[in-house]
């Protein structure tokens, strides 16, 4: 089944194809106005002016350009949120190089991997992590390794001082490389995902018109820029269309619901939603100068899309998107486009194709589910040296397997109901967690829940269920199996369900089944 789809914004191939460039021509005429005004952190509130940003990236530019790099040099950065981080970014597009952003939270075994994987010519790092980090990439042949700290301190903004605030823009095709983003690796070794600055600008341009950016629109950003949601989705919207950030360098419920009154325009992740509201001071008046909640990165439980619209007076709006293809769904911006419908992830994005596919590579018709295949022109370029990973994720006629599992109504509308490695296979059928996960989570007490497969020496895989109880409640696992058994088929059901405070969650808020799996493996004796 395909989506409809519409045309995307066409680019003008006689431009720079520089995501910079793009990104740089739509900052405003006043470039004294305040691009980005810092909500915590050192020194706060301070105010960047656009003036800011050009210059500023210039400088880091020319620093990158008097290295005489090689075309194509990776700059590997983990450093903690800072606007000077960004700034960083834009300036490695500047200078035509591509971006490795990498978790503040990786470990040096994590690091190493990455650093030797990549072979980045320059990595940037705290000042903190400094000594380690610059051994591990000394040690694999880095020549460049800078520091830069949330405090504006750091060996980098010293370097580039050094250099002039005039830089003319590298000139890139829209095929070559911006960023490599390393996959979450829930199974295996992390893969680098290739994006080109074509594949990032179609993408900004195509959720500028879709999610309706308005002149005046003013973004709270209080996601990591470590990942596509914060560091594209986010920042290259409100670049994009010219609007001031307000920037939270680390997430707070309480100052954020404050800031509100300020923004137009929020995007978060569902944890991020149930922190405010866990808040008294979340209300409509809190919510009133908002136009626009989007959430993504991670499944949003019915429950919480309910609730803030109930607490809020606004409906969220909840998209779909991978690191290898930023986004590719939303649900409608505009009323007159249709219902945001909680539980769905919306329509194929203009020039976005969609279909759902069975087993055996076979179209299958509306409502029925089976893998999700997905092209367009924002789509990666393939994971980096792993061609023949590449070559499989691909089929014969070029839809790429995002590995989610998910069906296409009638209209055109998308649903996802889990991963295909969640798949789970128990005596021959097959279970998909989320139909578990639904009716576990709609039960008294429970707050969320996680099913998994763990190996069954008589069914291949037995089913259970891992559920946090809300603030107060007490669960009973054997009463939830009882109520189970009343509302769906016995092989579906949970062999066992578990009670615990909370479930383990990457930085991004997506719960790390592979973690359940591992801690309850031996279970059933397999």
């Amino acid at each position: 089944m395909t989506a409809k789809t519409a045309q995307a914004p066409a680019a003008n191939a006689n431009l720079n194809a520089n995501l910079f460039a793009a990104l740089r021509a739509a900052f405003p005429a006043d470039l004294d106005a305040t691009a980005i005004e810092t909500a915590d952190g050192p020194g706060a509130p301070a105010f960047y002016t656009w003036r800011d940003l050009d210059r500023a990236t210039a400088r880091i530019a020319n620093l990158l350009d008097s290295m005489d790099l090689p075309a194509g040099s990776r700059v590997a950065v983990q450093t903690d949120k800072s606007v000077e981080a960004l700034m960083l970014y834009l300036a490695v597009l500047r200078a035509g190089f591509v971006y490795l952003p990498l978790n503040n939270a990786y470990q040096a075994g994590e690091i190493e991997y990455f650093v030797g994987n990549a072979e980045p010519a320059v990595v940037v790092c705290t000042p903190k992590n400094f000594p380690w980090i610059s051994k591990i990439a000394f040690k694999a042949g880095t020549r460049n390794v800078f520091a830069l700290g949330d405090d504006r301190s750091g060996s980098l903004l010293q370097r580039a001082a050094h250099h002039g605030d005039e830089h003319n823009v590298a000139v890139r095709g829209p095929d070559d490389l911006a960023a490599i983003l390393y996959t979450s690796g829930t199974t295996g070794r992390s893969k680098g995902a290739m994006l080109s600055h074509g594949n990032l600008l179609s993408n900004a341009q195509t959720l500028k018109a879709y999610w309706d950016w308005q002149p005046g629109d003013v973004l709270l950003h209080a996601l990591p820029i470590f990942h596509v949601h914060g560091l594209f989705v986010a920042s290259h919207g409100a670049l994009l269309n010219g609007s001031k950030m307000i920037w939270f360098g680390k997430y707070d419920p309480k100052a954020t619901i404050a800031r509100l009154r300020e923004a137009t325009v929020f995007m978060g992740v569902p944890t991020l939603y149930v922190r405010m509201l866990a808040e008294a001071a979340l209300d409509t008046a809190a919510c009133a100068h908002t136009r626009l909640f989007i959430s993504g990165s991670a499944p949003l439980l019915k429950e919480t899309f309910d609730e803030w619209t109930q607490r809020s007076g606004h409906v969220i709006l909840e998209r779909y998107g991978m690191s290898e293809t930023v986004m590719l769904t939303s649900n409608p911006c505009r009323a007159a486009d249709g219902a945001r419908v909680g539980g769905t992830v919306g329509y194929a994005l203009p020039g976005v194709g969609v279909r759902v596919q069975g087993d055996q590579g076979q179209a299958l018709p509306a409502g029925e589910i089976g893998g999700i295949e997905v092209r367009g022109p924002n789509v990666f370029q393939g994971y980096w040296r792993m061609p023949e990973k590449t070559a499989e994720e691909f089929t014969a006629d070029g839809w790429f397997k995002t590995g989610d599992v998910g069906r296409i109504e009638a209209d055109g509308r998308v649903t996802i109901v889990g991963r295909s490695k969640d798949l789970i296979i128990s005596g021959g059928y097959n279970v998909y967690p989320a139909e578990i996960e639904g009716l576990i989570n709609e039960m008294p007490g429970v707050a969320e829940s996680a099913v998994v497969g763990l190996p069954h020496r008589d069914f291949g895989e037995g089913v259970i269920a891992v559920v946090v109880p809300k603030a107060g409640a007490t669960l009973d696992g054997a009463q939830m199996v009882a109520a189970l058994k009343t509302r769906i088929a016995n092989f579906k059901v949970p062999k066992q369900v578990f009670i615990v405070p909370d479930l383990p969650r990457n930085a991004m808020g997506k719960v790390q089944k592979n973690l359940l799996r591992e801690q309850h493996k031996g279970l059933f004796g397999a």
